[in-house]
């Protein structure tokens, strides 16, 4: 099994039998919850669950379309559910009773030779019979109530008993996942990685469904690169269902060290490149923005450039010319990825290879960067500094005030101010902070976390 590997549970079903309920019920949260900065709002179909010391990833299949969802599109929901799970939980209505949607679907899962767990939700009332679902031939029905967590607990039980089991990950290895939207040319840049002659690539077939690991070492260091799912193989769903690539590369997220987060040059940075972007900085990981099919846009160029000089374009000025653009480009990537000023850009053409050998060296040094320990007197004398060239702006009478810093933690790295209020200390002040300790230590490509303890025992973390 692959290094960390949590376990998948769909929820599957129908429109309004109360998937999303279930999902927010399974994962104890109480409202929706929405990234801080603006353009990176978070979808939340995926989530973690812990029951009983298990743990195993939910994803709600349900969430996309307005009302009146088609009931193509509940297929669709199910079939790549079923593909990506490894326990499916066919949700179903004990109000309206049994549809012939749910028949449908239950002959679907069933033929996925997948455990398969049958839920009938809205059984508030005791009165309520659940006799006519044995008729899917699923095995026993579980009465639940999602809204009010009636004999959730019990569909517990059972979604844990048929998770596979987890082996511990291969610690010494750097594992580098590469994550984007459908079509960047995330599979071309993989192949490209492992074509190059520095790159020995030790034969090992993937061992899970949803994601492919291709061990290899690289100038001496131990690297297992994660393939975001479906890139060698034809998915028996078309990849249309956006929700389910951001859940795929997520997955791939949470189990490396450093993400390729990969774009397509010629459309530019997109709400959902922000999306996959962002979910990398808030696990923690670290970050490469890799700008792919740059050959393309160096093509345009070019022939814009022939087309107003005519055929006489020396190759001295096209080389010329790509480097202004090449700049320029990587000043709009991070114009793109705004909340992200750290993470580095690489240009890349999995077509010719250029910037190709440029990634995995830039995925280690960044790995090393988040792996960076510095000195607590050091620190405490750039904090110090910072505070005396700006001070926390007043909340009333009151003003923050840092009595002492120290980083206890790395990957991320983790600092933890010890301050008089937690509430004096605004976002905006944090961010200064954040910006004097790179500016101070680096931390290129890694994302640091800040926790602020308060005298009176109040704590508060915060990604700056």
């Amino acid at each position: 099994m692959a290094r960390g590997r949590v376990p998948l549970v769909a929820i599957v079903g129908r429109a309004n039998v109360g998937k999303s309920t279930l999902f927010n019920r399974l994962i104890k949260r109480k409202a929706a919850v929405v990234h801080d900065k603006p353009g990176v709002t978070r979808d939340r179909i995926y989530g973690t669950a812990r029951y009983m010391g298990h743990v195993f990833d939910v994803v709600d299949t349900g969430g996309i379309g307005a009302s009146g969802e088609l009931e193509e599109q509940v297929r669709k929901q199910a079939q790549v559910a079923v593909e990506e799970a490894d326990v499916i939980v066919l949700l179903t209505d004990g109000i309206e009773g049994l549809h012939p949607i749910d028949e449908e679907l239950a002959d679907m899962v069933r033929k996925s030779g997948k455990p398969v767990i049958l839920a009938v939700n809205k059984m508030e009332s005791p009165k309520r019979d659940v006799s006519e679902f044995y008729r899917l031939g699923l095995g026993e029905p579980f009465p639940i109530s999602a809204l009010h967590g009636t004999g959730v607990e019990d569909l517990c039980e059972e979604i844990v008993s048929w998770l596979p089991k987890v082996e511990p990950p291969e610690e010494e290895a750097v594992h580098i996942a590469i994550v984007g939207r459908p079509n960047v040319g995330k599979s071309s840049i993989l192949n490209a990685i492992v074509g190059e002659e520095r790159a020995i690539v030790h034969e090992q077939p993937g061992t899970t469904r949803d994601a492919i690991d291709t061990p290899m070492t690289w100038d001496g260091q131990r690297v297992v690169l994660i393939d975001t799912a479906g890139v060698r193989r034809r998915s028996k769903v078309k990849e249309a269902l956006e929700y389910f690539c951001v859940v795929r590369a997520l997955r791939a997220i949470r189990r490396c060290d450093v993400a390729l987060v990969v774009i397509d040059s010629v459309e530019g940075v997109t709400d959902q490149d922000k999306k996959i972007a962002g979910y990398a900085e808030e696990e923690g990981k670290g970050i490469v923005l890799v700008a792919n099919k740059w050959d393309l846009v160096k093509a345009e160029v070019e022939r814009r450039k022939r087309e107003a000089k005519g055929e006489e374009v020396s190759e001295r000025e096209l080389q010329r010319t790509f480097k202004l653009v090449a700049k320029d480009y990587e000043r709009i990537v991070r114009e793109g990825f705004w909340f992200l000023p750290y993470a580095p850009v690489v240009l890349t053409s999995a077509v010719t290879g250029e910037g190709i050998e440029r990634l995995i060296p830039t995925a280690l040094r960044v790995q090393e960067e988040r792996r960076k320990r510095v000195p607590t007197g050091r620190l405490n004398r750039v904090i110090q500094e910072a505070v005396a060239s700006h001070q926390p702006p007043p909340k009333g009478t009151k003003r923050g005030k840092i009595y002492y810093a120290t980083q206890p933690r790395v990957e991320p790295p983790t600092f933890v101010f010890f301050v008089n209020d937690p509430d004096l200390f605004p976002q905006e002040y944090l961010r200064y902070l954040e910006r004097k300790v790179r500016e101070a230590f680096g931390f290129e490509g890694t994302p640091i976390k800040f926790v602020l303890r308060g005298k009176k025992g109040k704590v508060e973390e915060v990604m700056p």
